[in-house]
């Protein structure tokens, strides 16, 4: 299974997503997509197999990934703090992959009946959805 995580600013999401993917899915291949370097670098340092940068990067991954996770964001152009273009999130969502959402606040999009809790309980929620895929 190859699993394309998308993640922007920091990348403190997508390295927390990686780093549980990676320890409860050991040979899934985990693509590291960044809205910018930093973003990258964090998920390779939590156990991506590659990372790549940018509009591009995103674009070329989502069309052969089987899952695409990461913050709700990376569907709704220009959120993220403007990291997400509007290519990149007609890219994301018309992938034929599964798309596994974290909702987070910070990108505008209120998501009715989803339950506040901690980011970790929803990177944990986001796991188990993603081992459901296989």
């Amino acid at each position: 299974m190859r699993i394309v995580v998308i993640d922007g600013q920091g990348g403190g999401i997508g390295r927390s997503l990686v780093e549980r993917i990676r320890s409860e899915l050991p040979d899934v291949q985990i693509v590291a997509v960044g809205t910018n370097s930093l973003a990258t670098s964090a998920m390779l340092k939590a156990g991506a197999n590659v990372g790549a940068t940018g509009e591009n990067a995103v674009i070329c991954n989502v069309k052969h990934a089987d899952v695409v996770a990461g913050p709700i964001g990376m569907m709704v152009a220009n959120s993220l703090w403007g990291e997400i273009t509007p290519a990149m999130a007609s890219a994301v969502s018309e992938s034929p992959a599964q798309k596994v959402l974290i909702p987070v606040e910070q990108c505008h999009v209120h998501v009715a009946g989803v339950v506040e809790k901690p980011m970790s309980r929803y990177i944990e929620d986001a796991v188990a959805v993603i081992r459901s895929c296989q």
